[in-house]
């Protein structure tokens, strides 16, 4: 089915960040390379703009590439137009620019629950915490923001990428926030932090050196790492704790990410008892300017850095349950791993205020309705990504959108993806909407049909310009619903046929559709055949 597509296209990219591209840290379960990666085959041929240093004077900006794998064997890339570049697909990769034949980021999203195109975004969440977690262990450096091209933006992430687009976008970016949903000024939010988490004694083994022959006690352990404390119970016993932030939280000058969000804060302190940082924004444009100077003017640097603090929320998972997800092919993943707490959380944001139009009170986020939420999340992932060459995978993200949203969906993101020219973004979207086909040219348009027969899947082009085309045409043509009405209203008007071909007066029973039912071409179609044949039974009857 349609989600199944995107499934592939994930699973693929997914694929090839760890076999190929990961030049980091990876985890030891997804380290073998002759591991049988699903899918073991496939075939993908596309466009990507290429980096203006490899282009030549007056050569193409695009670049063909194909991405070849068979049973049993690696992955094979080249590129159809190579010999229009000043490098080869074999180059590009082994000097680590894995950007000129792939995606600078592949993003997923998902109204429902429908899981089917998380898993593999799913399994690099948790790449990205354990290479935190890695760092943290052996004292590494970390740069501070995800390391993997893949994300899958769930509702986890709807907070951060309202503030970040509010922080920084200007009032003509924001204007669809403005328009549909009606938000004018954030006026606050808190970041809350909770800086450390005890350990048990298994864990705290784990950051014992790797030296075979250094024999460590606990306390040569813990004095070896400076993200660790011991400290004495009230028991008079030994407890041991973690640092999560030592290495994303610097001194006052640090570029680390929460020195940074310490910097814009209006007002910050540590709760001494919990070891929580709060962290309190009231929104100016001071606070926006130290944002911009803090983040590299970049609202997507902000999005990153929240990535890493919000991707700390898994740290209560257990090793074997992670290796469980490394190695799952369910559906049903993420139902494994425990919900936390919000004081269990690492990151979390609180009373994220605003002003909107019409309401005289001050709004909180979690105020707004589910399509509000859906629409802002959707279009606020493509302002964020709009200036990076990024495959957007989108499973019916309109599910919750009122008939208005819907027919102008497809406008807003086009103003929403206006990025630079020298980056581009491409976007596949599932949707059972007549209203985002009707916004589409045809060959951009795929209609997936399966047989009830033999369960073959036919994918092909709509046979008529969907660019304009009518609901009403669309919903019977592509969607095989030759009604405009609804299935109870359908069976009142059959009901009401019936009688009329058992000879019951027309008059009467027209009085009862006007009494009954609304305005519809079905309606109508029925009154004109019972006024048709009334009077053809006049004229009968005259004879």
């Amino acid at each position: 089915g349609k989600s199944n597509l995107l499934e592939a296209l994930a699973t693929i990219f997914f694929q090839l960040e760890i076999l190929r591209v990961r030049r980091s840290f990876l985890p030891e379960v997804l380290q073998n390379a002759d591991q049988d990666f699903s899918p073991v085959a496939f075939e993908l041929d596309y466009l990507i703009r290429v980096p203006s240093e490899y282009i030549r004077p007056d050569g193409p900006v695009w670049a063909r590439v194909g991405v070849l794998k068979s049973p049993g064997e690696s992955v094979r890339f080249q590129w159809e137009n190579q010999s229009d570049f000043d490098t080869d697909a074999y180059e590009a990769f082994k000097g680590g620019h894995a950007d000129i034949l792939l995606p600078q980021y592949v993003l997923g999203y998902s109204s429902g629950e429908n899981e089917i195109l998380s898993l593999p975004f799913f399994k690099l969440r948790f790449v990205q915490f354990d290479e935190y977690w890695n760092a943290l262990t052996r004292q590494l450096s970390y740069p501070g923001h995800p390391e993997t091209r893949l994300a899958y933006l769930d509702n986890g992430f709807s907070q951060a990428i309202l503030l970040c687009n509010l922080l920084f976008q200007d009032e003509a970016t924001l204007q669809p926030f403005r328009e549909d949903v009606g938000i004018e000024t954030l006026q606050e939010f808190r970041i809350i932090i909770r800086r450390s988490i005890p350990l048990t004694l298994e864990q705290l083994a784990a950051f014992a050196s790797e030296d075979q022959n250094q024999r460590q006690s606990l306390a040569d352990i813990v004095n070896s790492n400076p993200a660790m404390r011991a400290e004495v119970d009230d028991a008079g016993g030994a407890r041991y704790r973690l640092n999560l932030m030592q290495l994303l939280e610097g001194d006052e000058k640090s570029s680390l990410v929460v020195s940074a969000l310490k910097r814009c804060a209006t007002m910050h302190y540590v709760d001494e008892d919990t070891d929580t940082l709060i962290l309190d924004y009231w929104v100016n444009e001071d606070t926006k300017q130290a944002f911009r100077e803090n983040f590299d003017g970049s609202p997507l640097a902000l999005f990153q850095a929240f990535q890493v603090l919000l991707t700390l929320n898994l740290h209560a998972v257990s090793d074997a349950l992670k290796v469980d997800v490394y190695r799952s092919t369910s559906h049903y993943a993420s139902e494994t791993v425990p919900t936390l707490a919000s004081d269990q959380r690492i990151m979390r944001f609180k009373f994220v205020r605003f002003s909107k139009q019409g309401v005289a009170q001050s709004m909180m986020l979690k105020e707004l309705s589910d399509g509000e939420h859906q629409l802002l999340h959707s279009l606020g992932l493509c302002l964020l990504f709009r200036n990076t060459n990024t495959l957007l995978l989108l499973d019916e993200p309109e599910t919750h959108f009122n008939p208005a949203w819907r027919a102008s969906f497809i406008s807003r993101l086009r103003r929403c993806l206006q990025g630079q020219s020298e980056t581009s973004r491409e976007m596949l979207i599932t949707t059972h909407s007549p209203f985002l086909i009707s916004d589409s040219k045809p060959e951009k348009v795929l209609v997936f049909d399966k047989s009830p027969d033999t369960g073959a899947v036919n994918i092909a082009h709509p046979e008529y310009n969907t660019l304009g085309a009518s609901i009403n045409k669309i919903t019977m043509t592509t969607f095989g619903k030759r009604e405009t009405i609804g299935g109870h209203a359908q069976a009142l008007l059959d009901g009401l046929r019936t009688r009329f071909e058992k000879g019951e007066d027309a008059s009467a029973l027209i009085d009862e559709l006007d009494r009954e039912l609304g305005d519809s071409v079905e309606k109508v179609l029925l009154v004109k055949a019972m006024l048709d044949r009334s009077q053809s039974s006049k004229g009968e009857g005259a004879d």
